[in-house]
C-alpha cells in the first residue's frame, strides 16, 4: 500500500481503489495528488471534518453512451464514447476530447481528475471534464470522421454548453473533427455559443490556440530554469518526444529560444538529429503528409531512424520535454536521463513519466516540473477563447501570447511559492498539486456539501 503518514488520506485512497478496481491510470493519478496533499490537509482539519478529499475524488458525473457510424463500405460501425464532468467547483467543466483506441473509463477519469488541477492553476474560471472515445481516426476518410463525429455529438449535445461543458481538442482530435462536432452541436441546439473551444478562427476560435500548449511548456521551462538555477535555455541541447501538435509547437518555441532540439518521435520510433531538427521538414511530413517520422531521417541527412519509441531517452540532454502519452518516461529511461546529465524535465503530455520515473528525478535534484502545471497552456488559451466568445471579440496574436507567457510564469511562481510554504522548496510536483488543490477545496467548502 502506499506509504501515507495521514490516516485520512489513506484511508480515501483504500476507498478509491475498492471504488475502482482495475483502473490502474486513474489510481496512479489519485495516489500521486494524494501524497502531495499530507502537507496541506495536516495543517487544515476542516478538509476531513467536511469530506474534502472524499467528494474531489468521485467526479460529479460520469457519462458513457454507443456511438453507431456508418463507414465508407456501408457498414455499421460502433463505438464507445465517455464524458466525465469531474468538478465544477471554479465554473464550467473544461478540457479536451481525445479519440484513440486506449481510451477507456480509467483514462477519462485520470484526464478528467488532473484537469480539474491544471485548469485551477490558471487562475480562470473553469472546473474540470474531459471526453473521448474509443476509436481511431488514423487511416478513415473525412467523410467517415465527419459520420462519426456526427453520431456522437447527436449524444454529447444534450450534456454540454458554454456555461455547462466546454470541451476541445486532444489526442486524436484536431481543427477537422472539432469542426464536425461543432457544426452537428449548432445543427441540432439551433445556437453559435462558444460551446467548443479550439475552434477555427472563421467560427470564434482564438489566434494562438494552436501554439498554447507546446509555448506554454516552454515559457514554464524558461521561468524555472533561470529562476531554479540560474540558467537560460540558449544554447541547451532539448530531446522532445512525440511529433503532434504539442511536440512541434515546443520544438519551435525551444528553437526560439535558442536551444537545440536533437530528437522527436511517434509511435513507431524515434529520430536523432545531431544538427538539431529540421522544424519545416518535421511539419511538412507530419502535417501536411501525415506521415510516419521515419521519412524525416530517410530525407535529413545525417538523421537517424531507430524502432520503438522509448530509446529516445537514452539521448543525452540538458532538457527532456516528454509530450506524447501517458506513461512513456518509466524509471529505467528516468535513471537513463539522470546518467547523461540532465538538468530539466518538463511534461508536455498529461502523466507521461511513471511514478518511479518521478521519484528517480526528484531524488537526484532534477528540475521536474508536473503536467498539471508545465502543459497548462493549452486550457489557458482555451479560457482565454470562451472570454472571447463571451465578448464576441478576437484579439492578436501578440496580445494573446502575452497573456498565455504571463499566466505560465505565475503558475511557476504559484508552484514554487507553495511547495516552500508546506516545507518541500523545489519539488514542483507537491508545490502544483497543493496550489491546486486549496483553491477547488476552498471553493468547495464554501458552496457547501
Amino acid at each position: 500500500m502506499a506509504g501515507f503518514k495521514n490516516a485520512y488520506l489513506l484511508r480515501v485512497y483504500e476507498e478509491v481503489c475498492e471504488r475502482n478496481r482495475g483502473e490502474k491510470e486513474f489510481l496512479q493519478a489519485v495516489l500521486e495528488v494524494l501524497e502531495s496533499l499530507e502537507p496541506a490537509v495536516e495543517r487544515n482539519p476542516a478538509f476531513e471534518a467536511e469530506g474534502i478529499v472524499e467528494r474531489l475524488v468521485e467526479p460529479e458525473r460520469f457519462i458513457q453512451f454507443r456511438i453507431p457510424w456508418v463507414d465508407d463500405a456501408g457498414q455499421v460501425r460502433v463505438n464507445r464514447g465517455y464524458r466525465v464532468q469531474y468538478n465544477s467547483a471554479l465554473g464550467p467543466y473544461k478540457g479536451g476530447i481525445r479519440f484513440h483506441p486506449s481510451v477507456s473509463p480509467s483514462v477519462i477519469k485520470f484526464l478528467g481528475f488532473e484537469q480539474t488541477f491544471k485548469n485551477s492553476l490558471t487562475g480562470l474560471p473553469m472546473g474540470g471534464g474531459k471526453g473521448g472515445a474509443d476509436f481511431d481516426p488514423k487511416g478513415k476518410s473525412d467523410r467517415e470522421v465527419m459520420r462519426f463525429c456526427q453520431s456522437l455529438m447527436t449524444e454529447l449535445q444534450r450534456h454540454i454548453g458554454d456555461w455547462v461543458d466546454v470541451p476541445a481538442g486532444d489526442i486524436g482530435v484536431g481543427a477537422r473533427e472539432i469542426g464536425y462536432m461543432y457544426g452537428q452541436y449548432k445543427r441540432i441546439q439551433n445556437n453559435t455559443t462558444g460551446v467548443f473551444t479550439g475552434k477555427a478562427l472563421t467560427t470564434g476560435g482564438s489566434i494562438g490556440r494552436t501554439q498554447a500548449t507546446g509555448f506554454g511548456l516552454l515559457y514554464f521551462v524558461a521561468e524555472m530554469l533561470k529562476c531554479l538555477k540560474g540558467q537560460v535555455l540558449d544554447g541547451k541541447v532539448v530531446v522532445v518526444s512525440g511529433s503532434g501538435n504539442v511536440s512541434i509547437h515546443a520544438i519551435q518555441k525551444a528553437q526560439e529560444f535558442g536551444a537545440k532540439v536533437v530528437a522527436a518521435s511517434d509511435s513507431g520510433g524515434y529520430v536523432y538529429d545531431p544538427q538539431g531538427i529540421d522544424l519545416a521538414l518535421l511539419r511538412q511530413i507530419k502535417e501536411v503528409e501525415r506521415a510516419r517520422i521515419s521519412e524525416y531521417a530517410a530525407r535529413r541527412p545525417g538523421a537517424t531512424y531507430t524502432t520503438g519509441s522509448t530509446g529516445i531517452w537514452t539521448i543525452p540532454c540538458d532538457v527532456a520535454l516528454p509530450c506524447a502519452t501517458q506513461n512513456e518516461l518509466d524509471g529505467k529511461a528516468a535513471q537513463a536521463l539522470v546518467d547523461h546529465g540532465v538538468i530539466a524535465v518538463a511534461e508536455g503530455a498529461n502523466m507521461p513519466t511513471t511514478p518511479e520515473g518521478v521519484s528517480i528525478f526528484v531524488n537526484n535534484g532534477v528540475l521536474f516540473a508536473p503536467g498539471k502545471a508545465a502543459n497548462a497552456g493549452g486550457v489557458a488559451v482555451s479560457g482565454l477563447e470562451m472570454t472571447q466568445n463571451s465578448m464576441r471579440l478576437q484579439w492578436t496574436f501578440e496580445e494573446v501570447d502575452a497573456k498565455l507567457k504571463e499566466i505560465m510564469i505565475g503558475i511557476f511562481q504559484n508552484a514554487h511559492r507553495t511547495a516552500k510554504e508546506h516545507g518541500a522548496e523545489g519539488n514542483l510536483v507537491m508545490g502544483a498539486n497543493i496550489a491546486g488543490f486549496l483553491k477547488v477545496a476552498e471553493s468547495m467548502r464554501w458552496q457547501g456539501v
